[in-house]
């Protein structure tokens, strides 16, 4: 009886699991439920190379007519024109973009006087005029023909007329000024140098230095035109500048908004004197073509300049001071500026996709909008190029097809060309937003430089998704991948990786700089250029002048614009990458190979530290202890389980990732250097190429032998070791104290 009992209880039992089971596989979905779906979201391969598919040259060309149909300067017209432009195809219901706005600053500018010319005259010694420059560049197509064309002249350098003898100064390096200086008493002389070798106004700040009163600034053909002169070997017959190209700038040091350092531009905001103004040179200078620059330069008289120092004119250098006997005999030379300064409102126009997962983190992307005259391919190719990304990004948002994990917010600054002044303005209004929520900041300013190859500038950790974007994509040349032709343009061999495509340093030649060198934020800087085994040219030849437009581009930059869709499709991959991914595509053992050769650069100095009684072993330690760190995070995440990606878990090692390169921000570190706080990539004059503040600490107490600047080797060395401190710190066990 028992038996059956237990049979029965058996039996029962098993029906009514049998059931439970039944409910629990019919009745509970299988699936996790779609928030659980969306937090766990990788990045979708198949939808990075449907974007790629459709991103249309057509359509980028089509952007550069339109953005390039009239000079746009910043804050003209023409530029609030472009504004609307921007407002209109971010914000229309058709876009698909979540919001569009601008934000305006009230900016300090300058501008050359509309009722008088800029100009250089030879001046005899009765006073009559015997050769005086150009006051515009000559029409040579119909697209630069514009009565509102800005003539040559240099932002920011000071109003006046001065007048002495002219003398050569090559690239007016400080060393330039010394060779002079051996033979020629420089004082209430005028120099003449050309574009290379330092920054624009650094050549008048050294000037003045040795008592040089003004300067002339020209580019050299054989600089920018691989030598040609030849007005048939010229445009509009190819890329090379024609005679009377004049190449415009930004004439101060800093970047940023003059009178309102490390401070939004708003109308309430506190302006410092312009005498307080630091980086700016105190000399008249305006800029010249080759055509007038020969008119002078090839009758020069005095000591024939050095070999090194030889140009392209079709004459022999000469120093000077003053000119040989013959047509401007006894004659000075006299620079002439009318520029006047201003404060003027400026706008940004941003763009913004908000993110499905974690709309508080940012990807940026931006490029600036303003140029000196048309502005075909600086800035505007790299405005075409977004416009053709936000237009296919926000129709797949618009359709619901798509909608990144991470918010996207484009940017499109303004007066950059004066300065990086839109984007600095913005950098310091959401400091704290952004330096603790931006994952990384894009920049494609001049997209197409020529299309021979991809070139990228970046921090270390930018490496590893450009590098896996670029494999993706193919060149329009050839059947290569870009990074196989990048590869095979310019490399450099890693000791993880082998022989990998060369990244350039950032320094602040576009609107990245904030973002890196006083937010801290991973940047990249992404173009096509051109092959340097066919052209030495400094940079592309239109650069800066009037004939930098779509003619011009479409004509011999890239005709078709395939290297143009290339960047975008580049450029695109990497952002969604970063947009996209569950864990952000940061590599950061990239940064143990910057640390390394950092290092062994210092150990130069090791036995005059050791003769101070300053020891780099702490600083050994510490890039031990980064690697170790960098190492073992790369590896926990390679092996991380499908348990372990938790939202916490992920969300930890991505801000992880994310505030690496802030570590390596100490905004006391470079006290007089404005808005330079990154220990590895700030500005430096010392030729040694390891941590700055210790590079340049280090050649002044060589030089001076002082107490005092041994102390300041200590110094630097102390705040090196303590970022690298701080860098592994930040990629050890969040726990870990």
């Amino acid at each position: 009886m028992n038996w059956l009992k237990i049979v029965g209880i058996v039996l029962g039992a098993g029906v009514i699991l049998a059931i439970g089971l039944l409910i629990g596989h019919f009745g509970i979905p299988g699936d996790d439920p779609k928030w659980v779906k969306e937090l766990a979201q990788d990045l979708d391969e198949a939808f990075i190379k449907q974007f790629m598919n459709e991103v249309d040259s057509k359509r980028i060309e089509e952007n550069l007519r339109i953005l390039t149909q009239r000079p746009h300067v910043a804050t003209s017209a023409a530029d609030e024109e472009l504004v609307r432009l921007m407002l209109t195809r971010w914000s229309d219901s058709k876009s698909g973009l979540d919001e569009a706005k601008e934000e305006r600053y009230k900016v300090f500018l300058s501008f050359p006087d509309p009722e008088r010319a800029n100009s250089v005259k030879v001046l005899s010694a009765d006073g009559n005029s015997l050769f005086t420059s150009r006051p515009s560049e000559l029409d040579l197509t119909d697209d630069q023909k514009d009565p509102t064309i800005l003539q040559p002249f240099l932002a920011f350098a000071p109003n006046g007329t001065v007048k002495g003898k002219l003398v050569y100064a090559n690239e007016g390096r400080v060393s330039d000024f010394q060779h002079l200086a051996q033979s020629i008493n420089l004082t209430g002389t005028i120099a003449i140098v050309r574009y290379g070798g330092v920054g624009r106004v650094n050549k008048a700040i050294n000037a003045a230095k040795f008592g040089v009163i003004g300067v002339i600034i020209y580019t050299d053909p054989k600089d920018i035109n691989d030598g040609k002169t030849d007005p048939e070997l010229l445009y509009p017959n190819s890329w090379y500048m024609p005679p009377s190209g004049v190449e415009r700038g930004s004439f101060k040091e800093n970047f940023g908004d003059q009178l309102t350092p490390y401070y939004p531009a708003k109308e309430h905001t506190y302006r410092i004197p312009e005498s307080e103004i630091q980086g700016i040179s105190h000399i008249p200078a305006q800029p010249i073509g080759f055509e007038d620059a020969k008119s002078l330069i090839c009758e020069l008289g005095g000591n024939e300049a050095p070999s090194n120092w030889q140009g392209s004119l079709g004459c022999s250098y000469r120093l000077g001071p003053g000119f040989q006997a013959g047509k401007y005999s006894n004659s000075d030379v006299q620079v002439n500026v009318y520029n006047w300064r201003t404060i003027k409102q400026s706008a940004n126009v941003m763009g913004i996709i908000r993110g499905s997962v974690e709309p508080d983190r940012y990807v940026m992307y931006g490029n600036h909008r303003d140029s000196w005259v048309h502005g075909a391919i600086d800035p505007s190719s790299g405005t075409a190029v977004m416009l053709e990304i936000t237009r296919i990004l926000g129709t797949k948002v618009k359709e619901g097809k798509w909608r990144p994990r991470r918010s996207i917010i484009f940017g499109s600054w303004g007066a950059e060309e004066f300065g990086l002044i839109g984007s600095t303005e913005f950098a310091e209004d959401y400091f704290s937003k952004l330096r603790e929520r931006t994952v990384a900041y894009i920049n494609v300013d001049i997209s197409v430089y020529a299309n021979a190859t991809l070139r990228v500038l970046g921090t270390p950790p930018a490496q590893n998704v450009v590098f896996a974007a670029s494999k993706q994509v193919k060149t329009p040349s050839n059947s290569l991948t870009v990074y196989d032709n990048w590869r095979s343009h310019s490399n450099r061999t890693s000791s993880q990786y082998g022989l990998i495509p060369s990244i350039g340093t950032l320094g602040i030649g576009s609107d990245y700089a904030a973002f890196l060198h006083y937010l801290g934020i991973t940047c990249m800087d992404i173009a096509y250029t051109y092959d340097r085994r066919v052209t030495s040219a400094r940079i592309y030849p239109a650069y800066h002048t009037a004939y930098d437009t779509f003619d011009y581009t479409a004509r011999h930059i890239d005709p078709g614009f395939k290297s143009h869709q290339t960047v975008a499709q580049t450029a695109g991959n990497v952002l969604l990458r970063l947009s996209d991914s569950l864990i952000v595509p940061l590599g950061v053992r990239d940064y143990g190979e910057t640390l390394d050769s950092y290092y062994t650069q210092a150990e130069r100095f090791q036995s005059d530290l050791t003769h101070h009684n300053i020891s780099l072993e702490p600083l050994k330690t510490a890039i031990e202890r980064y690697k170790n760190a960098a190492s073992s995070l790369e590896e926990k995440i390679k092996n991380l389980k499908k348990k372990d990606k938790t939202p916490l878990q992920i969300r930890q090692i991505n801000d992880q990732l994310m505030h690496l390169e802030k570590a390596f921000i100490n905004h006391k570190a470079f006290p007089d250097k404005l808005y330079f706080s990154h220990v590895l990539w700030a500005s430096r004059s010392s030729s040694w190429n390891t941590f700055p503040g210790l590079a340049d600490a280090y050649d002044t107490a060589a030089n001076s032998n002082l107490p005092e600047h041994w102390n300041l080797v200590h110094h630097h060395l102390t705040i090196a070791i303590q970022a690298v401190e701080n860098a592994a710190s930040t990629l050890e066990t969040v726990t870990k104290i």
